[in-house]
């Protein structure tokens, strides 16, 4: 166990006087199994052999007594070896939070519960198993000197010959019994793998082949269990040699021994020590070394790797400059997702895809040039002069994804530029690959071929600090932690922002009386009190003080009023007009969302468009229908009326074919969902497990 003991041994060196204490209260364990045997030998020979019970009663009382001082010092036992396990695991989670804050993967919760806590336990039992056979070998073989030497000519050989065999197995044992973990996980793996894509495996026809690596990691699992099995046999051929041998052998010699001045007592003593402290001790120390150490071995390996390189350095944030403005990554790329179209094979000379539209440069192409309508104008450009306004906030090429190698991809070949200050919505079909767009932009998902650059800065390949600089994502569901107004809001800044910033961007967005209700900057959130709308007003105010310049709402508002969602929006657009390199991308969830970009990027697949309101009504059949429940004679006027009367934008086609009532209007309207059809009032449009649905139904 060469890996286990190098895992442990420093754990000892940095608790010196945790070690000291747990070895001084071992002290009372030792003498409680010294004077056991021994009071019982005296009780025998001294005693009731001898007709004098009264003396074998008190070594009895004797040997009772001692039982209770060892379970006193079995007591302060266990606190001593918390001092030396609960540094371990206070050093290992420091390592794997610096490690997910380098690195972060999905393990990293488990790390930090069930695989610290199992390192915990494991290595709490290896230091009470070795300590108590220690102890336990120590009080007998003394015990047995004590009474009678020539007891240890009986008991020692057969106990070193079995101690050295399971010595020579526990290398070897090791290695198998991490080798059957391993097999044991990758099986664990490859079927919560299949089981998550059993839906995507059977859309390909990949069953076979699914089946056939499931086999594979089975059969070497088997073959590892096999050779773990071969090898277990040997420890329990060591224990026997160890531990039952001596019993059996002190039998068969008890006339001889009895014949060379060896006392009954002391050989019913000798018996004791074997059957009710060595025995056991060596059982539990050969399990724990066997299997226990192993496992240790494997997850201390795991959680504790060779530690990473050093971060790159945060990018100094500098509001106050537009040189320093400038230099920042100007666009957030979470949740974005785009769609490209072919080659215009019609055009003489085209070569490649070709962009197709254009929102202050933003371009997208769905049609050949000849027959596509004109553009609006576009508004002038809002940037700040200089190198950073120059470029893109968002630029895409060739962009490329596809969930699986046999998927049908969601977005081919995307061309997109979306200059800075610009504002775009993005609207479609639920599934049609918005959120897919906005993680591609904001590098949660990687492309599978094209590039995406940020302000002409490249996503791919970068740590997550260093695109954290760059874009900021607000997805649906709002995360909000326990703590104070202040720490929830300035979580992703830097350093701490003066107070006045904090309400300036919760005012911004709406926030601000929710902040008032909660004691201002220092009010502490409960996250579960909050609703889901002033959990998105938090961290919309959050989103809005980051020192990132682009910031994408992924339906980031869409359990706040109309009203409460245009006061954020026109906050965003406005931040993202003020700061080099800004931008706004907005995944509709209301027609009026939509209504207030500058331009509307319409998904449907291969029929992708882009343009404004009216020119979108004009030519795309899709848009009309996801604008149907748009009142334009009732709200003709966008500004005053379309934030207060608006329908959340759905595809008509939903197979539940409903549609939720955002605002009032409709008879007996309780927020639920009314159909289009006849089948009438059904479901919540919040969860039912907040209303329930109305009339029962």
């Amino acid at each position: 166990m060469p890996e286990t003991l190098r895992s442990v041994l420093p754990q000892l060196r940095r608790a010196p006087r945790a070690v000291v204490r747990l070895l001084a209260w071992s002290v009372l364990e030792t003498a409680q199994t010294f004077l056991f045997g021994y009071a019982l030998a005296r009780a025998l020979d001294d005693g009731f052999l001898r007709g004098e019970p009264g003396t074998g009663v008190r070594w009895l009382a004797g040997a009772a007594l001692a039982v209770v001082l060892g379970a006193f010092g079995t007591a302060r036992v266990y606190a001593a070896l918390a001092g030396i396990v609960e540094p371990m695991r206070d050093d290992l989670v420091c390592r794997i939070v610096h490690r997910a804050l380098r690195d972060p993967d999905g393990a990293a919760v488990s790390r930090l519960t069930h695989q610290v806590e199992i390192a915990r336990d494991t290595l709490a039992g290896l230091l009470l198993v070795s300590r108590t056979f220690v102890l336990a070998a120590v009080a007998a073989l003394a015990g047995l000197l004590a009474l009678a030497p020539v007891l240890l000519l009986i008991v020692v050989p057969p106990l070193v010959a079995g101690l050295a065999l399971f010595a020579a197995t526990l290398r070897p044992l090791a290695r198998r019994q991490t080798d059957f973990l391993v097999a044991d996980e990758a099986v664990t793996a490859d079927l919560d793998a299949a089981l998550a894509g059993l839906r995507d495996i059977a859309a390909v026809g990949a069953q076979p082949r699914v089946a056939a690596d499931a086999a594979r990691r089975i059969d070497a699992e088997l073959r590892a269990a096999r050779a773990l099995a071969r090898w277990g046999t040997l420890r329990e051929l060591a224990v026997g040699i160890a531990g039952r041998l001596p019993i059996v052998l002190l039998l068969a010699s008890a006339p001889w021994l009895l014949g060379h001045g060896v006392t009954p007592g002391a050989l019913v003593a000798a018996l004791a020590y074997l059957t009710q402290s060595l025995l056991p001790a060596l059982q539990s120390l050969v399990l724990s070394l066997g299997t226990a150490a192993a496992r240790l071995a494997v997850i201390l390996n795991r959680l504790t790797p060779d530690d990473p390189e050093p971060p790159e350095p945060r990018p100094p944030l500098d509001r106050g400059t537009p040189a320093a403005a400038a230099s920042r990554p100007a666009v957030s790329s979470r949740g974005l997702t785009s769609a490209t179209l072919p080659p215009d094979r019609d055009t003489p000379g085209a070569a490649g895809p070709r962009p197709a539209v254009s929102v202050r440069g933003l371009t997208f192409a769905t049609e050949p040039a000849e027959s596509r309508p004109p553009l609006a104008p576009l508004p002038p450009d809002r940037g700040t002069p200089g190198a950073a306004a120059s470029r893109p906030a968002v630029s895409l090429r060739g962009l490329t994804f596809a969930y699986g190698s046999h998927a049908e991809p969601v977005l081919r070949g995307l061309d997109l530029d979306l200059a800075s200050g610009g504002h775009l919505a993005v609207a479609g079909p639920s599934g049609i690959g918005k959120s897919t767009l906005t993680a591609l932009i904001a590098g949660v998902l990687a492309p599978d071929r094209g590039e995406v650059r940020l302000s002409g800065v490249p996503v791919g390949g970068r740590r997550p600090e260093a695109s954290a600089a760059l874009r900021v994502l607000v997805p649906q569901e709002a995360y909000v932690f326990t703590g104070t107004v202040r720490e929830n809001v300035a979580y992703l800044c830097p350093e701490l922002p003066p107070d006045a910033a904090v309400l300036a961007s919760c005012a911004a967005v709406g926030a601000d009386g929710l902040v008032d209700r909660l004691g201002g900057p220092d009010g502490q959130v409960d996250p579960g009190s909050l609703s889901a709308g002033e959990r998105q007003l938090l961290a919309l105010a959050r989103a809005h003080l980051a020192p990132a310049p682009l910031v994408l709402l992924d339906e980031a508002t869409c359990h706040l009023d109309p009203a409460a969602e245009a006061r954020a929006e026109r906050a965003f657009a406005e931040r993202g007009r003020e700061r080099t390199g800004g931008a706004l991308v907005v995944v509709a969830h209301r027609i009026s969302s939509a209504r207030r970009a500058d331009r509307i990027l319409v998904m449907d697949g291969a029929h992708t468009d882009c343009g404004t309101h009216e020119e979108l009504l004009a030519r795309s059949a899709l848009y009309r229908d996801l604008a149907g429940s748009w009142d334009e004679g009732a709200h003709p006027d966008v500004g005053s009326h379309a934030d207060t009367a608006s329908h959340p934008a759905l595809c008509p086609a939903d197979p539940d074919g409903v549609d939720p009532v955002a605002g009032p209007g409709l008879a007996g309207d309780g927020r639920h969902v009314v159909a289009h059809g006849p089948v009438g009032q059904m479901e919540a449009a919040r969860d039912l497990r907040e209303r329930g649905a109305r009339g029962g139904e």
